[in-house]
């Protein structure tokens, strides 16, 4: 059964004072004027959430928050948070994966306006000797972008391109502890896969190594720069980094592997040292730290996080591949038909979420499901984006139209699976 829940602060000083509602009628809220965003198409989204459960994800939730004159959170469950049959719940925590990217693009910008980091100059003047060769001159940018050139080391590891597998994942991943510097020399094996900046490809190794940058312009364990500069200033309440750490602490959703065997049940590999990954997608959070932080981030110099010049780069994206899609410093674009939004996507066994904002902060949208390893799953989260953000298309005019009349081409607003799909 879907669930709506509206909550409607009474303060935007005093978020926990909440109005809570259920049920369609509430989520069509006042018109909030000329500067509000479009309406949610709730409907729509809960269908792209049911079309995940339909493709095999035990359950899903989407959070929608707008901010402003208006502050309201509209939150979209269906299924289950385990296969014992516990109700998905919106509010508990999960693994981000690649959204973690995000948080240590904005530690990488900070220290760029400490004067410590150039980003135009090579990155390996910035990391520990030896962590990559000297013929290597890819900048920081470059790797922000991805387009440095570098190998994914999770291919190896996973002993393919693509989506994860439940072998893989038993055998090198749930209870290994890599250190980083090791996750670079497997990608470094391979050597250069093209001239730096010269193209996009996507690269979990790329944010491995900007989080050694942090470790070795700040003398300071990762997960220790990450709770000093980001998590405590912004109060974020539920997100952590705890590798090597497999179990997550707190009420939290339960994720699930899809089987390489389809017929085999779903694997629960919600424990795992995410020592894989590490900086590039082991971050621990919520949907409403997520909010906080995208807010915060797009705010720019008044959200704490990064100065307006930080935000003007890491939003200045670069197109990719997949079609809407663009990318900047840990950043993606999406074109959506009401307009752009940025944020990240990530995907880590059992977990995938979508998190984007609207370019003013004003809406952020996390979608949620606790199954990967199955491209159907991921494109039904991808699916409700469009009508949470941009709410429901206008009705098809009835009536046969004049033979004259010129008939506009219908408007593809379907969102492709994004190239992050392991994490």
């Amino acid at each position: 059964m879907a669930k709506i829940t509206l909550l409607r602060p009474l303060a935007v000083a005093a978020a926990a004072a909440v109005l809570v509602a259920t049920g369609a009628a509430h989520a069509v809220a006042a018109d909030q004027g000329p500067a509000a965003s479009p309406v949610p198409d709730t409907a729509g989204v809960l269908a792209a959430l049911q079309n995940t459960t339909k493709a095999g994800a035990p359950g899903a939730f989407a959070v929608i928050r707008d901010h402003g004159d208006a502050e309201r959170t509209r939150s979209l469950t269906v299924g289950q948070a385990d296969l014992d049959g516990t109700p998905m719940n919106s509010k508990w925590r999960f693994r981000v994966g690649s959204n973690s990217k995000m948080f240590s693009a904005v530690l990488v910008m900070q220290l760029a306006e400490q004067g410590l980091i150039d980003l135009d100059k090579p990155i390996r003047d910035y990391l520990p000797a030896g962590t990559l060769p000297d013929t290597w001159t890819m900048t920081g940018r470059q790797v922000m972008e991805h387009r440095a050139g570098v190998y994914d080391h999770t291919n190896d590891l996973l002993e393919q391109t693509g989506e994860e597998t439940t072998s893989a994942f038993e055998a090198r991943i749930r209870h290994n502890v890599y250190d980083p510097r090791e996750l670079v020399a497997l990608s470094v094996k391979h050597g250069l896969q093209y001239t730096p900046g010269s193209r996009y490809s996507y690269s979990n190794t790329d944010f491995v190594l900007m989080g050694l940058v942090v470790e070795q312009l700040t003398g300071r364990p990762y997960a220790d720069v990450l709770r000093e500069r980001i998590v405590e200033p912004l109060g974020l309440r539920r997100t952590s980094f705890d590798v090597p750490q497999e179990e997550i602490d707190g009420p939290h959703v339960t994720g699930y592997l899809t089987n390489d065997d389809r017929t085999k049940p779903l694997l629960d590999s919600t424990e795992q040292t995410a020592s894989w990954v590490w900086s590039a997608g082991a971050v621990v959070s919520d949907a409403e730290d997520l909010d906080r932080f995208l807010t915060a981030l797009l705010a720019g110099g008044a959200g704490g996080l990064v100065s307006d010049d930080s935000l003007k780069q890491m939003t200045a994206v670069l197109p990719t591949p997949t079609a809407k899609i663009s990318y900047g410093l840990g950043l993606r674009r999406i074109a959506l038909s009401c307009g752009d939004v940025y944020g990240h996507g990530g995907i880590v066994q059992g977990f995938q979420t979508q998190s984007f904002a609207t370019p003013d902060g004003r809406r952020s949208v996390v979608v949620f499901a606790n199954a990967s390893n199955n491209g159907s799953v991921t494109q039904g989260l991808m699916g409700a984006l469009e009508p949470a953000f941009c709410g429901k298309k206008p009705a098809a005019a009835t009536g046969a139209a004049p033979r004259t009349a010129f008939t506009a081409p219908a408007v593809d607003d379907s969102l492709p699976v994004v190239e992050d799909t392991r994490i």
